[in-house]
């Protein structure tokens, strides 16, 4: 006796059965087309998700640069760079020029503050925490937009870079990772380096220790983070020429994509688990499919 799949009806040599042992067979011990059939499902699931993942961070990025952009234009300070600010704050310090320093500093504990803020906020029990933090960004900005069309923030530009310094710390912690590949949406000086180091290693022909399947290597997690350093360059660009024509109002463009993003990341949450739970139908599908019994003369 031997067993085989089912390929369609059953004819008189065969009998159909189903046999609910196979679920509890292990995956070693699957015949070499089962796990094939299996495998191929898991990675095509994984695949997509890692390209759904991804368009958030790259949106995300767009944001800081663009802000960072509109920051350095309107009051000489980055709110998103702090490498440019640490350096800045130093050689002004070395100078002399303290009060000229102050903006920069400024920033730099701002920043670290809604980093502060936005961690302690996405490791809390609050649901949806991420959506908050897009919300409250889009707040700030319109917060911004306001006090300066209404001149109140006209004669405090160190309130000014402080909160946009908030907002770009609380952004920094809405996005992690996309798939495995941790990401950072502010640092661009950490992004080009992983994509030189992913090349190097992709032209090395080195694996990835944490591979999510054959189609993550060096090359695309390579492609992953240059996208993410692209879409800040292009924010920055995007920024520079609005801000000539438009000012602060140059600012609603981002103010309404955060809005856009947190009524999308609503269902994201819903898409996601759908995703994971057609993942483990589709394993455990595979595992108790009906298998027939060959009944020879």
């Amino acid at each position: 006796m031997r067993w085989a799949r089912c390929s369609g009806a059953p004819s008189r040599r065969f009998t159909r059965w189903r046999v609910d042992a196979m679920a509890e067979i292990s995956w070693s011990q699957q015949r070499p087309s089962q796990r094939s059939a299996s495998g191929c499902g898991v990675a095509a699931h994984q695949g997509a998700a890692a390209g759904n993942d991804k368009w958030l961070p790259i949106c995300l990025a767009l944001i800081a640069g663009y802000v960072d952009a509109y920051a350095l234009l309107a009051y000489g300070v980055y709110v998103s760079f702090m490498s440019g600010n640490t350096t800045q704050t130093g050689y002004l310090f070395g100078q002399g020029k303290l009060f000229a320093a102050l903006h920069s500093a400024v920033a730099i504990l701002f920043f670290v503050l809604g980093a502060f803020s936005g961690t302690w906020l996405t490791n809390s029990k609050l649901r949806q925490s991420r959506q908050v933090l897009l919300g409250v960004i889009a707040a700030i900005l319109a917060l911004i937009i306001g006090g300066t069309q209404f001149g109140i923030l006209a004669s405090h530009a160190a309130v000014s870079i402080a909160t946009l310094a908030v907002a770009m710390g609380l952004l920094n912690t809405t996005h992690s990772h996309i798939g495995a590949e941790p990401v950072s949406l502010t640092f661009v000086t950490g992004t080009l380096n992983k994509v030189g180091s992913h090349l190097a290693l992709a032209l090395r022909g080195a694996r990835l220790p944490d591979a999510q399947g054959e189609w993550d290597t060096h090359l695309h997690r390579s492609r992953l983070v240059a996208s993410v350093w692209a879409s800040f360059l292009s924010g920055a660009i995007m920024s520079g020429a609005a801000s000539a024509y438009f000012g602060a109002w140059a600012l609603l463009a981002p103010c309404l994509i955060l809005l856009a993003l947190v009524r999308c990341s609503r269902f994201g949450g819903v898409r996601r688990r759908n995703s994971e739970e057609s993942l483990r139908n589709l394993t455990a599908a595979d595992r108790g499919r009906p298998l027939v019994d060959e009944i020879r003369p």
